[in-house]
């Protein structure tokens, strides 16, 4: 086909015009507490779709889960759309509008039900347009690549689809079949699935276009850069052509909000959600303690969230795969906990037909949310730690890791406008503090304010130096492979004396007068290798200190010269975790909430100020590793858990929810203290001043 291309003047209007369209916040209570997300991805080798729906048993489903909105498919990865379509084409094996019967069925009884539609992922519309299709320098797909030594009875891989660009005439396509949607429906919302927020694109309509920008396309941060744009302009034009139909709808764009894509962070390309979704499958991707920190990053944006897991064991596209009731309602019960709406994906049948079974597991799941709800979203994350995120995952979850299994109540601190209420924040172990970024943290300090960083996360961008006072300076990487600690008195509490291991080596720190050594390291007498090494695994330490410390603190700053949170997220050592608690300890002297509960164990306090309340969220559910997933299934009571509150209010009443026990409360310290006699997966503490 003949290429569109955009004029550079042209493209810098519609650039514009995509800034105009980042959308405003939005009230958290215009959005439902009890979703579904209905996959239906049905391919051309599939007969007899949605033959067997039923609007009664959709709508008995649905109110017997309590659901409040669903999100169904107007079009789905394998390009077909579920309603006649101008612009594109409706599935070949359905002969009616399932979209309009379900949002028909939905609305009758109160139920919200935005549409799914797919963007990167699009099979018939590849095949159609190659052309579309996203290509890598060498200038083929990934979706090549990874297929094209299959032969046809050959098993195909999962999760594999061509993935595509929204630009040019296929940006064209879903503009014109977005507005027909808008025109001919009732509309809730939509629901953009598969941005390639980071996979750039050099195929031939692609290369021409950044030739006519004036883009070097050798430049990757340039083209990266363009990249983005064009994202921003198609997140801009679709916003607002349903804006335009309806004003009240709402936007989200997946993969907008993933902690794993990084011009997410950079660009922000969020803002053009009206919410956000976090998407999540716990048991098979990164496991339960990914939501929190996503969610206190994203509850500092102004706009409602919503976890998103799902009823599979597994993953997306799992049929007759089933996660029991028990895990439902810990994944629900954390989900509001951290201020969150709830979503469990679903995958309906070909055939159309709803199973009962998911939504009667769904709705034990929804009884409890039901009870809870008014409790999490729309709460305030409030905390006297905060988490800088330096937007290295390894880092940044490890970080979130050590702060979660020590029951530390955190908030995120990068887009945090007030500081003030923070004791100590964490920056962990990825350098690059620059900028406005490093001013605002030399303020903090200048006020008082506390930091306890790890490893690399004082050192500037050329890592050459540290851009803090830690109280040494920088004498050079690791001479080993690992290295070992030795504590001194101060860090002593439940850490071993003698020297401990650790799996990653520390920096090296020449450490200043005045500094105080809190930890000494002692080296191997040599790195393992195959010309220089001792028994299995390790060479056994020194018996003397090395003169580069483990941990040194210099006024309001400890520097742990070890990258704590990596090694705690890939080795799990409880010394380290303890160590630690050990260091937090001497810098955070006034949490606002203390709860005595197991490392698996999770506080979040929210506080809600317009009904003079602060809500402590305690969670208790040990997932287990069984396979390759990890299974929730024994919620084991726990008994006389103490709670204390440290807030500058004075708290008049404190009870349980949803059980409205009544609690005494004993002042501690400088605290409100409160024990819950008895409590299972979840329970939540009100506190009415």
């Amino acid at each position: 086909m003949k290429y569109i291309i955009i004029p550079l003047l042209l493209l810098y209007a519609c650039l514009q015009a995509g800034r105009a369209q980042v959308l405003p916040p939005v009230s958290p209570e215009d959005f439902s507490t009890r979703q579904v997300h209905l996959d239906f991805h049905t391919s051309e080798h599939l007969t007899g779709i949605g033959e067997k729906f039923d609007k009664e048993k959709w709508q008995e489903a649905l109110k017997g889960a309590k659901v409040n909105s669903i999100n169904i498919f107007a079009k789905g990865h394998h390009g077909w759309t579920y309603y006649p379509s101008h612009y594109g084409k409706q599935h070949p094996n359905l002969d009616f509008d399932l979209l309009g019967a379900q949002i028909t069925a939905c609305h009758e009884i109160g139920v919200k039900c935005p549409l799914y539609f797919t963007i990167g992922w699009s099979v018939q519309d590849a095949l159609e347009h190659p052309e579309w299709v996203i290509r890598e320098k060498d200038g083929k797909s990934a979706y090549e690549k990874k297929t094209a030594h299959l032969e046809a009875n050959d098993p195909f891989p999962k999760f594999t689809w061509p993935l595509l660009m929204p630009e040019g005439a296929y940006l064209e396509l879903i503009l014109k079949q977005t507005e027909e949607l808008c025109e001919n429906y009732d509309i809730d919302g939509f629901w953009y699935d598969i941005i390639p927020i980071n996979t750039v694109n050099y195929n031939a309509y692609s290369l021409e276009e950044m030739m006519q920008a004036g883009i070097d396309t050798s430049d990757e941060e340039a083209v990266n850069a363009h990249h983005v744009e064009k994202l921003r302009h198609f997140m801009a034009s679709c916003n607002e052509v349903i804006k335009r139909h309806h004003p009240e709808a709402s936007i989200f764009y997946n993969w907008s909000t993933h902690m794993d894509r990084s011009n997410t962070f950079r660009y922000r390309l969020y803002e053009y959600n009206t919410a956000h979704d976090l998407e999540d499958l716990p048991t098979t991707w990164q496991g339960y303690d990914v939501f929190p920190l996503r969610a206190k990053y994203f509850s500092n944006t102004g706009r409602p969230i919503t976890g998103m897991s799902g009823k599979f064991h597994t993953a997306w596209g799992e049929f007759g795969g089933f996660k029991y009731p028990d895990a439902l309602k810990y994944e629900a019960a954390s989900m509001i906990s951290y201020g969150a709406n709830v979503n469990f994906g679903d995958q309906l049948h070909p055939s159309g037909e709803i199973d009962p079974a998911t939504y009667q597991n769904i709705g034990r799941a929804y009884d409890y949310v039901e009870k809870i709800e008014a409790y999490g979203p729309g709460g305030k994350h409030t905390a006297r730690t905060g988490l800088w995120m330096t937007m290295d995952n390894e880092a940044d979850q490890g970080a979130s890791l050590l702060l979660l299994e020590t029951q530390t109540n955190y908030v995120v601190v990068n887009n945090l406008a007030d500081w003030s209420a923070l004791e100590v924040i964490i920056i962990p172990s990825k350098s690059g503090l620059e900028g406005k970024d490093l001013q605002r943290f030399g303020r903090y300090l200048d006020r008082g304010g506390k930091l306890l960083i790890l490893g690399e996360g004082a050192m500037n961008e050329e890592r050459s130096g540290f851009v803090f006072n830690v109280g040494g300076s920088y004498s050079g990487e690791a001479a080993y492979d690992i290295d070992y600690t030795v504590v001194t008195n101060a860090l002593a509490s439940n850490v071993v004396r003698s020297p401990f291991l650790n799996y990653i080596p520390a920096l090296k720190i020449n450490p200043e007068a005045g500094a105080e050594i809190l930890a000494h390291i002692r080296e191997p007498y040599f790195s393992r290798t195959k010309a220089h090494y001792t028994s299995h695994q390790h060479t056994p330490y020194r018996m003397e200190n090395a003169p580069h410390p483990a941990i040194l603190q210099k006024g309001n700053v400890i520097m742990a010269a070890h990258p704590l949170d990596r090694i705690y997220r890939e080795y799990g050592s409880q010394v380290h975790r303890d160590l630690f608690k050990n260091i937090l300890d001497r810098l955070l002297l006034h949490p606002m909430v203390r709860a005595g509960l197991p490392s698996a164990g999770r506080v979040n306090l929210l506080h809600f100020p317009e009904q003079n309340r602060y809500v402590v969220h305690l969670l208790y559910g040990p997932p287990i590793q069984r396979g390759i997933a990890r299974v929730i299934e024994d919620l084991v009571p726990l008994y006389d858990v103490e709670v204390t509150l440290d807030v500058d209010e004075p708290v008049r009443s404190a009870y349980t929810v949803p059980e409205h026990q009544v609690l005494d409360i004993a002042q501690k310290d400088s605290g409100f203290s409160i024990v819950v006699p008895e409590f299972s997966c979840h329970t939540a503490i009100v506190f009415e001043y």
